[in-house]
C-alpha cells in the first residue's frame, strides 16, 4: 500500500492557539480520519520540513481529531520539539505521496523538491483562486503570495485535487493565462461534515435567520446588516432576528461598526464569535433559512451543511452554488437589497409558501459524502503510481 504523508502544520498551529477549525481545517481533519492508519505526519516551515515518527504521527493525529483545547499544549510541544530537532525519527519510506490539503506553505518550492528527491510525489488540494480573481476582498500581499502558491504547486504537483468544477475551471484559466503547466487533476466535492443532528431546545423564540462564516468583505455581512437595519426601521419589534456566527476576520471594520454601534440593530442582531458545532447545528435546525450572500466562493461549505440538515438557503447566484445545490436554494444578486428584503420577509412568515416549497425541493438534495470524496481521491492517487 502506497505510503501517505499528511502536512498537518496549519492544523497543529491552530490547535496550539485554541482556534476553532475553519472549513479548510475540517477538510484536513477528514484526511487524517481517512489516512491516519497508514500515514506519517509532516511539519513544514519556510520550505524546511520534518517527517514525524510513527509514534509521534499517531499522537499528532489523535490530538487533532479530538480537537480538545485542554490538550493544546501537546500540539505546541510537538511543534517545538520538531523545530528543535528533538522529535525521534525512524525509517522514512523512500516513496509515497504527500497530501497537502491547505494552501498554507504551498509557496515554498524547496519543500516539494526535497520530497521529490525521496520519490515522494506531492498532491495539492486547491480550495479557491479568490486572491487572484478577486484580490479586492483579500488582505494586501495575499494576491502575490497566492500567485506564488499556485505557480509552485502546479510546477511540482503530481496531481491536483479541486473541491469543485468551478475551482478547477478557475485554476485552468489562470494556468493558461500565466503559462503554467497543468498536471492531472480531479474534482472531489467536499462533504458537509454535519453529523446526524437532533434539534434541541429552540435558541430564540421569534423567527430568525443565520449567517455562517468568518466576517470578511467577500461574505457581504455589511450589506446584510444594512438590509436588517431597514427591516427594523420598517417593522420594529416584528422584524426577524439575524444570528451572525463566525469570528471577525480582516478588513471588516465597516461590518464591525454596524455590529457595535448601530442602535437599531441592538437586540435584533446576535453575534456568535465562538460557537460549538452542537450549538451551531441547533441554530441552523431552528432557523427560517441560512443567508449566504457572498460575492465569490470556491465551494461554500455552509450551503452544503444547511441543506444536509434540511434547512432552507437564500444565497447569491454563484455558479459553484448551482453546482452543489442545483435549483434548490433561492438565488439572488448579492447587491439586490430590495430582493433580499422581500425574500427574508417571505421566509419569516408563519406557513411561508416559499419556504414550504424549498423544504419540498430539499428532499431531493443528495449531500456529498466523505466516502465518495475518498473513492475519487484514492483512485486518483493509485493512478499516479
Amino acid at each position: 500500500m502506497l505510503p501517505i504523508f499528511l502536512d498537518v502544520t496549519r492544523l497543529l498551529d491552530r490547535l496550539s492557539k485554541r482556534m476553532l477549525p475553519t472549513g479548510v481545517d475540517r477538510v484536513g481533519l477528514a484526511y487524517i480520519q481517512h489516512y491516519a492508519h497508514r500515514a506519517r505526519a509532516v511539519l513544514s516551515e519556510q520550505g524546511f520540513y520534518v517527517v514525524l515518527s510513527e509514534r509521534e504521527s499517531a499522537l499528532a493525529f489523535e490530538l487533532l481529531l479530538k480537537q480538545d483545547f485542554t490538550r493544546s499544549r501537546g500540539a505546541r510541544a510537538i511543534m517545538i520539539r520538531a523545530i528543535l530537532g528533538a522529535v525521534r525519527r525512524d525509517c522514512i519510506p523512500n516513496h509515497g505521496v504527500l497530501l497537502h490539503t491547505s494552501h498554507s506553505g504551498m509557496e515554498f518550492g524547496r519543500y516539494f523538491r526535497a520530497m521529490a528527491k525521496r520519490n515522494i510525489r506531492s498532491v495539492f488540494m486547491v480550495h479557491d483562486l479568490i486572491p487572484l480573481t478577486h484580490a479586492e476582498y483579500c488582505r494586501p500581499g495575499v494576491r502575490e503570495t497566492h500567485h506564488e502558491r499556485m505557480r509552485v504547486a502546479l510546477g511540482h504537483a503530481a496531481g491536483i485535487i479541486a473541491n469543485s468544477q468551478a475551482t478547477l475551471d478557475s485554476l485552468t484559466e489562470q494556468a493558461q493565462r500565466a503559462g503554467w503547466p497543468l498536471p492531472g487533476a480531479v474534482v472531489a466535492r467536499l462533504a458537509s461534515g454535519v453529523p446526524d443532528a437532533v434539534a434541541g431546545e429552540r435558541p430564540l423564540a421569534d423567527p430568525y435567520f443565520v449567517m455562517l462564516g468568518t466576517i470578511e468583505p467577500r461574505k457581504n455581512h455589511w450589506f446584510v446588516l444594512h438590509v436588517w437595519r431597514r427591516l427594523v426601521e420598517n417593522l420594529g419589534d416584528r422584524a426577524p432576528t439575524l444570528v451572525v456566527i463566525g469570528r471577525r476576520g480582516w478588513e471588516c471594520e465597516n461590518a464591525v461598526d454596524m455590529l457595535e454601534r448601530c442602535g437599531p440593530l441592538k437586540g435584533k442582531v446576535i453575534e456568535e464569535a465562538s460557537c460549538s458545532d452542537a450549538r451551531l447545528h441547533n441554530y441552523l435546525l431552528h432557523a427560517q433559512a441560512l443567508l449566504f450572500p457572498s460575492f465569490v466562493e470556491g465551494y461554500g461549505m455552509p450551503l452544503a451543511e444547511a441543506l444536509a440538515l434540511r434547512v432552507p438557503v437564500i444565497a447569491s447566484d454563484l455558479p459553484v452554488f448551482h453546482e452543489i445545490a442545483g435549483d434548490i436554494p433561492e438565488y439572488l444578486d448579492p447587491l439586490d437589497g430590495p430582493g433580499w428584503m422581500t425574500r427574508i420577509m417571505q421566509y419569516a412568515g408563519a406557513g411561508s409558501p416559499q419556504r414550504t416549497a424549498q423544504l419540498a425541493r430539499i428532499e431531493a438534495f443528495r449531500a456529498p459524502t466523505w466516502q465518495e470524496h475518498f473513492e475519487v481521491v484514492d483512485t486518483f492517487i493509485e493512478e499516479l503510481v
